[in-house]
């Protein structure tokens, strides 16, 4: 059998060619990073333009300085974020979109606004599992 016999379709013709698929696919590294809950939200949130780490840290509740840094790091080591350190007195820095990452966070926000759309209906489901389980 080929992956095409184990892949869903309608696929994009890049993921039905497998390489997302296989377990060394550099691509997955970039996957984690765009897609991981703080991933998401730290790209929609630069949509809206160019903001320092605090910023980022008031706007996006529940995200730690650790886990914004670390998830900062990774969208900029795929070229996605810009950072810019300001040699000023305080020193601050500022992150914004690359053009890549403007792309890549429109194709996110659509899923974001996927989410925010059906959620009362993802909602209701999980209750009535939820409630299906216990009895």
């Amino acid at each position: 059998m080929s992956i095409q016999d184990y892949i869903p379709h309608p696929f994009s013709e890049k993921v039905r060619r497998g390489e997302l698929l296989e377990a060394d696919c550099p691509s997955r590294e970039v996957l984690k990073h765009m897609t991981s809950r703080w991933g998401v939200l730290v790209l929609v949130v630069l949509l809206g333009g160019t903001h320092r780490f605090s910023e980022l840290r008031r706007k996006i509740g529940g995200v730690s300085e650790k886990m914004l840094s670390q998830t900062l790091q990774g969208l900029e080591g795929d070229g996605l974020v810009n950072r810019l350190s300001r040699p000023v007195v305080p020193p601050y820095v500022e992150y914004t979109l690359t053009p890549l990452g403007k792309e890549a966070a429109v194709k996110v926000e659509a899923m974001v606004d996927w989410i925010e759309d059906n959620l009362a209906e993802i909602m209701q489901f999980k209750k009535e599992h939820s409630d299906a389980e216990k009895s």
